[in-house]
């Protein structure tokens, strides 16, 4: 079997959440944590991942003069994705590695969905052709009250983008989308009070992360 049709052997773990929500944080830190657990782990993002991807990054997240429309922000989105799954995911987790990911199609469905008011069903439809059906094994959703979100995104005024800027309207529909996700799928989705200090988050990620494997038997597969 090629290596380009063998099925993927990794964990694919991916972190969500809306503005200000500390989930790239805490992807950082669970690479840390994973790494000093004796596992051969790959940190990326969304959007991003790869040169091309992280080139289209940049057009959707810096300031412009130009609206970009909400079928062209998703179209953008949904490009780099199929870019970075062929070339940094799926390779990654054929090696046995685990992926954590900072973003992934919960966003898409959340932002472009339920914030932009996209056609659910055919968002969804498009995300299968641009991950060729990868989903996640577990997704690990931090949330926060928008204004807490959006106070600590704000207080950070050299590092804002495009989105932070947005109507607080839309990033209370975003969450709802995030919200409404995690309870269609509660056995994929894990919900994260990241109202709380970074150092307490940390904790309940390391802990769950740490039975979860447990109860897959996840120790048990080879760490590097």
């Amino acid at each position: 079997m090629s290596p380009a049709t063998q099925k993927p052997s990794g964990i694919f773990i991916t972190l969500e959440g809306g503005e200000g929500s500390g989930k790239t944080t805490q992807a950082r830190r669970l690479c840390d944590w994973l790494t000093t657990q004796g596992w051969q782990v790959l940190h990326t993002r969304e959007p991003g991942g790869t040169l091309l991807a992280e080139r289209v990054r940049g057009l959707l997240l810096d300031h412009s003069a130009e609206a970009i429309a909400p079928e062209t922000e998703a179209w953008l989105i949904l490009a780099a994705r199929r870019q970075h799954v062929d070339h940094v995911i799926k390779p990654a987790l054929q090696q046995g590695m685990i992926v954590v990911c900072d973003r992934f199609s919960d966003s898409t469905i959340a932002y472009q969905g339920y914030g932009r008011g996209l056609d659910l069903r055919v968002l969804r439809t498009m995300n299968k052709w641009a991950t060729g059906k990868l989903v996640p094994h577990l997704t690990l959703l931090f949330d926060v009250p928008v204004r807490v979100g959006l106070r600590r995104r704000r207080s950070q005024r050299a590092s804002q983008n495009r989105i932070d800027r947005e109507a607080t309207q839309f990033h209370e529909k975003v969450r709802a989308g995030f919200r409404t996700l995690a309870r269609q799928e509660p056995r994929r989705m894990v919900v994260f009070d990241a109202s709380l200090p970074l150092e307490s988050v940390q904790q309940h990620v390391v802990t769950f992360i740490t039975r979860w494997f447990k109860r897959r038997g996840i120790q048990q597969l080879q760490q590097r």
